[in-house]
């Protein structure tokens, strides 16, 4: 048996028939570790008892973080754990294009999402230019990490491909905003996200493609994340569909907003974190099940002056098991340049928002959060990171880590690619 015929069976019983980014990590998290506790006052007038849910009433607006407790408060609480155990993470290698590569006529950058395929072997890496540049598309490419390292060479890119409107055409100029992409090997299909334009009233949506890139169908997003002229309801301009994942079974397919929905709370800052909803679908249908609130850390650095730009947003997460994710937030502020956290997240036992126009005035639980890494943690110097997929097994039958950042066409960027190597622990 071929060193490589080893692997591609370690590869098949790490990824078992119900999905890509399933079962493999489900041990996971056992003993105590330190936490800072973040009672998201921010958003809550009272703290409803141990039963851990929040008043969210976004009228307030401070933040208190407190380092405290055990494991057992943490649970009562639910209470964000932002302290990290022992790493579970080895970064083996950055490899970056400069903003202006070409490939087969096109620009390459703008990359917010990535997926890997099993099947046949490619990533998928979808841009977000919004047809501006060139039609909005997606690429293959292949990352070679047979020698257990990202190097220079080690990533080619193998094809581009248009993604077509319901007509069948390449999307019009400003017509679209896409920003993830997933693989679905029960379909053979690719599922992507755009967050739309609150500015010209254009919705955020998931859809469903061929490889080829033409239409199938677009899923039914509930009208509460609808823009409105007056800001009165609905997605927050470029704060919208950054991220998408499948259920283990992938029979569900989830997304969420990098910040909060108007009706929802204030956006993130320095002061506090802002309340994102993950919105999960039913694959089969198309239907909206569930909905959770995802609160997300402050701004990592205080932007000086106080009025230059800052944000911190859920960009991308990945399926870790049966209601159990891994989460990136992006952090930027001016002049001060990005911070890249990675959390595990429990979907359960928080409280199903579905429905709710508003999370004011609700009693709410929002989901756990554990802090996986800091990327400054690892001597990186991170880009504007948005998208993350699990790779394939490395030589030693460990699981890969891929992250690629969005270099929003900018001479002053690049289009970094990050690897890492999974050690137990997830």
């Amino acid at each position: 048996m071929t060193v490589a015929t080893r692997l591609e069976q370690k590869e098949a019983a790490a990824f078992p028939v119900h999905g890509d980014h399933a079962s493999f990590f489900e041990a996971s998290q056992r003993g105590n570790v330190g936490v800072a506790c973040i009672a998201y006052s921010s958003f809550s007038k009272s703290l409803m008892g141990s039963e851990g849910m929040f008043w969210f009433n976004k009228t307030t607006s401070r933040v208190c973080k407190s380092l405290t407790l055990s494991a057992a408060l943490v649970a009562a609480t639910a209470c964000v754990s932002t302290a990290s155990a022992a790493p579970e993470l080895e970064f083996i290698g950055e490899v970056d294009f400069p903003t202006g590569y070409a490939f087969k006529g096109t620009t390459v950058g703008g990359l917010s999402g990535i997926d890997y395929d099993r099947r046949h072997k490619v990533f998928y890496a979808i841009s977000d230019d919004r047809s501006q540049i060139n039609p909005a598309r997606f690429y293959k490419l292949k990352i070679d990490l047979s020698d257990g390292m990202l190097d220079d060479g080690d990533v080619t890119f193998s094809d581009v491909t248009p993604m077509l409107d319901e007509s069948g055409q390449p999307f019009a100029i400003n017509t679209v905003d896409p920003e993830s992409i997933r693989y679905d090997r029960a379909r053979n299909a690719l599922f992507w996200t755009s967050e739309g334009d609150a500015n010209a009233l254009l919705p955020p949506f998931v859809r469903e493609m061929k490889l080829d890139g033409t239409f199938v169908r677009e899923l039914r997003t509930p009208q509460t994340y609808t823009p409105t002229a007056d800001q009165s309801s609905g997605i927050r301009n470029n704060l919208a569909f950054e991220s998408l994942t499948f259920s283990p079974q992938l029979d569900r397919v989830i997304t969420a907003t990098e910040n909060a929905l108007y009706q929802d709370g204030p956006a993130a800052s320095f002061a506090e974190g802002t309340p994102s909803r993950i919105l999960e679908f039913a694959v089969r249908s198309g239907a909206p099940l569930h909905e959770y609130v995802y609160v997300t850390d402050p701004v990592a650095d205080a932007p000086d002056p106080a009025t230059a730009f800052a944000t911190n947003g859920l960009v991308d997460f990945v399926t870790l098991g049966e209601r159990r994710l891994l989460t990136m937030e992006r952090s930027f502020t001016t002049d001060k340049g990005n911070v890249i956290k990675l959390f595990i997240v429990k979907l359960w036992p928080a409280t199903d928002v579905r429905g709710f126009d508003s999370i004011e005035g609700h009693a709410v639980r929002p989901v756990g959060k554990t802090l996986v890494a800091n990327l400054a943690d690892f001597g990186i110097v991170a880009d504007n990171v948005e998208g993350i997929t699990f790779g394939p097994l490395l030589p030693d039958g460990k699981r890969s880590l891929i992250l690629v950042s969005d270099n929003n066409f900018s001479t002053t960027q690049v289009t970094q690619f990050l690897a890492f190597r999974v050690k137990t622990g997830f």
